[in-house]
């Protein structure tokens, strides 16, 4: 809480249609179609 004045906005990105995108300039159904996406990290080879 006493750090609050130190925090910046993060921009979120992600893949569409082959342009990576930020979440923010999306629509409201995009939006929620994005949380309804199941995210995963690939393993190191």
């Amino acid at each position: 809480e006493e750090n609050q004045h130190l925090r910046t906005k993060c921009l979120v990105y992600t893949r569409v249609m082959g342009y990576h995108r930020p979440v923010e300039s999306f629509n409201i159904g995009k939006k929620g179609e994005h949380k309804q996406r199941t995210h995963f990290t690939e393993g190191k080879c």
